[in-house]
């Protein structure tokens, strides 16, 4: 390797070679049973035989409860102390909630020094917290109290352990961007130059998405590269398309292990140094082999994961009418969880706009059948041998997020399955050898993270309790939730966009939750139980519909919650009322502990109608008429008609047309053939007036091939140019939200016309 690598001074160990894995699927554990599915049926078993012998009063167990009950009814008086609300106290948590606004607004942005003491504050919080709900608030008094409380608090110690996790990883946040600098440098000069084949793996994308794809990827200012459409539904049309664009085509008899098995079946078809895979709907920029492949040089290095950014609206925020102001679902991910699993040597591979060193992935076998998260456990191998799996959070290609609910929905199903068929196969990375504690902690934190759709349905189920079964799953007053819950909440809110570089809001993170929180927690219990009952399915892409579609499989379950939640509500609104208004009710402790409860209740179920009532709304899905997705991008343009000749700027542009708007306020007629010329770009088209009123809209006639590659690397291919933007803060979040309750966008849309041209 090259002696001027600015990596190649380090000095740990190479890469020991073992043998290679073999793909095979795993056998049961117990017959028909897995291991990870005995161990959890077995305890779902001992927790309920447990909870079974305090219902039957078995004497042991109805004393081992007691005695915790009157451990918390008997606190040191010291103990006593911290946990009753005082005004202290309460001018020390003011104080520290005041000091974390100020400190916010004097560091909008995270630095060295700053991430540790939010860290700290926030671990304090949580820490806090937990010791109030764990000895001071557990209803214990009989068997029905005591499961759901024993319950409840189950849900959030979960929670808030994987929370705390988290805030360990984030005091080692990696950033690559400026070894990637370097790097560059090595591929510009020529001092490193590997070739690279890129595949494509597709199974039914339709062509013109895929044309997008093997454009852009001809595109890349790299010379020493080839590129293959791996087609594993042998369509001729794709065949075509192929042959057309002058790209290698490569296909197989069967589809066997979807495309894990495709990208397999291409490799011994292939020789480059380095493997670049793009999903058929991911369309790179010109620049991403030169700011990706000089880390390959350190040959250390066994994969390199980058950015994922969708060039399309979030399916849920475009049906919310936020699509301008919120950022995707999965920004997230990649801009903040990546970085702190890559702090963790842990990131992962999700399949598209990554880079494999060839021999790793020969010493693992290839790429790993028999799973749905190929791309996951595949990384896994590589770590196992003590290769570096490693992150770059730039934003190099761009691809299609889900367009419909029902294709989202279904898309995180496989993620959790995938992911949760970790358990149960040899890349297991609780068992697999060769990764440090600090990465199995961060792929476990990952794996179980699946389990916070399970808690979220708890959180909406919960209620029920105190609304029809008279169970006070917390025994605490206002004053004690506004002493410990309230600072503890508001904390976390005013820090989570801050932490996460304002990829994501807190409060639109809880409505994609309730939205998610019914299919995902089957999906888990399906998983456990039987992990590889279903296979790899596509997420459909180029979808349309021209008419409202209302989601009702993922709202019937919600609209029964909301309905049990706002008879509940009502019901305890009542009683309320009775014991304000009714002068025989004798006022004892144990009526005003169940009236302070009560009213705990009332808040929560007010919240849960709120991010149930955004929740359905968003399942109302709006009419997706254009084929191509548009653009607010800005190019110098002529725009000819006949003899005469306009300048302008592009104020909006597809692959399908653009909206100019042209100097001195010039409007075209309707219907007028003009010719568009891209100043600078070698790129001229033609088209046809479509409307004129404070800009020209024109559609663009059929286009020949070489239009067609102009306009393509012209929309996708520029390097730097899908821009990130931050997240709305809470507070503004909020009364967008409320604006999207009262006003919904489906009332908008439903007074304009709807058109093939209608943008």
């Amino acid at each position: 390797m090259l002696s001027s690598n600015p990596q190649q001074t380090q000095t740990r160990k190479k890469p020991k070679l073992k043998p290679k894995f073999r793909s095979s699927p795993p056998r049961p554990f117990l017959g028909r049973f897995y291991l990870a599915t005995f161990l959890f049926i077995s305890l779902i078993t001992i927790l309920t035989s447990i909870l079974a012998a305090w219902f039957a009063q078995v004497p042991h167990m109805t004393q081992f409860f007691t005695k915790i009950n009157s451990l918390e009814e008997q606190l040191p008086p010291w103990l006593n102390t911290l946990l009753t609300p005082h005004h202290t106290s309460s001018l020390v948590v003011i104080g520290l909630l005041g000091f974390t606004l100020v400190f916010l607004r004097l560091f909008p942005r995270p630095k060295t020094w700053t991430r540790p003491l939010i860290v700290a504050l926030l671990l304090a919080f949580a820490l806090r917290y937990l010791t109030w709900r764990s000895l001071s608030t557990l209803n214990l008094s009989d068997p029905i109290n005591g499961s759901v409380s024993l319950l409840l608090f189950g849900m959030e110690l979960f929670v808030i352990i994987a929370y705390i996790v988290q805030l360990f990883f984030m005091l080692r946040e990696k950033d690559r961007t400026h070894e990637a600098n370097q790097y560059e440098k090595l591929i510009q000069n020529k001092k490193y130059n590997p070739s690279v084949d890129i595949l494509i793996p597709t199974y039914d994308e339709p062509a013109a998405i895929l044309k997008r794809t093997i454009v852009g990827c001809q595109a890349i200012n790299y010379s020493h590269k080839n590129i293959y459409l791996l087609d594993d539904t042998q369509r001729s049309e794709i065949e075509q398309l192929a042959r057309e664009l002058d790209c290698n085509y490569l296909t197989r008899p069967t589809n066997h292990h979807a495309k894990a098995g495709n990208l397999n079946h291409a490799l011994p078809k292939t020789h480059g140094e380095l493997i670049l895979v793009f999903d058929a709907d991911f369309v790179p920029t010109q620049n991403f082999i030169t700011r990706t492949i000089g880390f390959f040089s350190n040959p250390e290095i066994g994969l390199l994961q980058t950015h994922q950014h969708f060039y399309n609206e979030d399916v849920i925020a475009t049906n919310l009418g936020l699509e301008k102001e919120l950022t995707h679902e999965v920004e997230i991910f990649s801009r903040h969880y990546q970085k702190l699993r890559d702090g963790a040597g842990s990131p992962l591979c999700y399949g598209s706009a990554f880079v494999l060193r060839r021999k790793a992935l020969e010493e693992v076998g290839g790429f790993t059948t028999g799973t749905l998260s190929e791309d996951y456990f595949t990384g896994l191998r590589l770590s196992s041998l003590g290769y570096q799996v490693i992150y770059l959070d730039e934003t190099l290609s761009a691809g299609l997020v889900a367009e419909t609910l029902a294709g989202h929905i279904a898309q995180r199903q496989r993620w959790a399955r995938g992911t949760l068929q970790a358990f149960f196969v040899k890349e297991n990375p609780l068992t697999l050898s060769g990764l440090t504690l600090r990465q199995r902690i961060s792929h476990l934190e990952g794996i179980l993270q699946w389990f916070s759709s399970v808690a979220r349905l708890g959180f909406l189920l919960v209620p029920f309790g105190y609304y029809f079964l008279q169970v006070l799953p917390v025994q605490t007053t206002i004053e004690e939730w506004l002493f410990f819950f309230l600072p503890y909440y508001l904390i976390q809110v005013s820090t989570f966009a801050w932490l996460n570089h304002r990829s994501r809001a807190a409060l639109i993170s809880d409505i994609y939750s309730v939205i998610q929180c019914v299919p995902i927690s089957i999906t888990v219990i399906q998983t456990l139980l039987s992990p590889f009952s279903q296979g790899f399915k596509v997420t459909p892409k180029g979808v349309s519909q021209d008419k409202f579609f209302f989601n009702w499989t993922l709202a019937w379950p919600l609209i029964l919650v909301v309905a049990l939640t706002a008879i509940g509500l009502g019901y305890n609104i009542q009683q309320i009322y009775n014991y304000h208004t009714n002068p025989e009710i004798i006022v004892t402790p144990e009526v005003t502990e169940k009236i302070e409860s009560i009213k705990l209740g009332i808040i929560w179920s007010i919240y849960n109608l709120f991010t149930l009532s955004l929740a359905l709304l968003s399942l109302l899905e709006l009419p997706q008429t254009d084929r191509f997705p548009w653009f607010e991008l800005r190019y110098r343009v002529r725009v000819l008609v006949g003899d005469a000749s306009y300048t302008g700027v592009t104020e909006q542009l597809s692959e399908g047309g653009a909206v100019v708007t042209l100097r001195g306020g010039v409007n075209l007629s309707a219907g007028e053939r003009v010719e568009v010329d891209f100043v600078g770009e070698d790129l001229r088209l033609t088209g046809q007036v479509l409307w004129s009123q404070d800009g020209v809209k024109i559609a663009f006639s059929t286009l020949s091939l070489a239009q067609e590659r102009g306009l393509i690397e012209l929309l996708y291919c520029q390097p730097n140019q899908w821009k990130r933007h931050d997240a709305p803060g809470e507070l503004r979040l909020l009364g967008l939200m409320l604006r999207s309750l009262l006003s919904p966008k489906v009332l908008s849309v439903r007074k304009k016309k709807v058109s093939p041209s209608a943008r």
